[in-house]
């Protein structure tokens, strides 16, 4: 067996047939047999094994997602005085006639929909306990609400 090199031309002699091998740059091997007659072409190449490094990359994927979740973040509402006493008065109605409330919280750019009854008010360490079912208590504090709607 002979190999002769010319520059992307790889020519084997393999006894009495020709074959000529082209390597591109694209990493594809194109066969040609040149004594059938009809020119017979078969791609080999890598398949998929060339995009297997994309996936040696988990931090790249990491990435894109914090990325497309930063896209996706809003600005925390201004509420102004006169919105902080109606959702005190809300609460308030709220925790009298023991209505469920639908609280809407923000936190780290994203609003939340917390719906339960108020079960108490902690004025010292500033946090609403809201029981969203029978036993089961959150806290809220007051600084991330951005909300109140009383559910009759």
């Amino acid at each position: 067996m002979k190999y002769k090199n010319y520059f992307f031309l790889n020519i084997a002699e393999i006894g009495p047939t020709l074959v000529y091998l082209f390597s591109l740059h694209t990493e594809r091997l194109f066969v040609y047999n040149s004594n059938e007659g009809d020119d017979v072409m078969a791609i080999r190449d890598r398949g998929k094994i060339k995009w297997a490094p994309a996936s040696f990359m988990p931090e790249g994927f990491a990435m894109t997602r914090e990325l497309f979740k930063d896209q996706l973040r809003q600005a925390k509402p201004i509420i102004d005085d006169y919105e902080k006493e109606e959702f005190d008065l809300r609460i308030g109605y709220a925790m009298e006639f023991h209505l469920p409330v639908q609280l809407t919280t923000w936190s780290d750019g994203f609003t939340e929909i917390k719906t339960g009854k108020i079960h108490y008010i902690d004025p010292i360490t500033y946090q609403l306990r809201v029981e969203q079912k029978p036993g089961e208590f959150e806290r809220v504090t007051f600084e991330s609400v951005v909300g109140v709607t009383v559910v009759e």
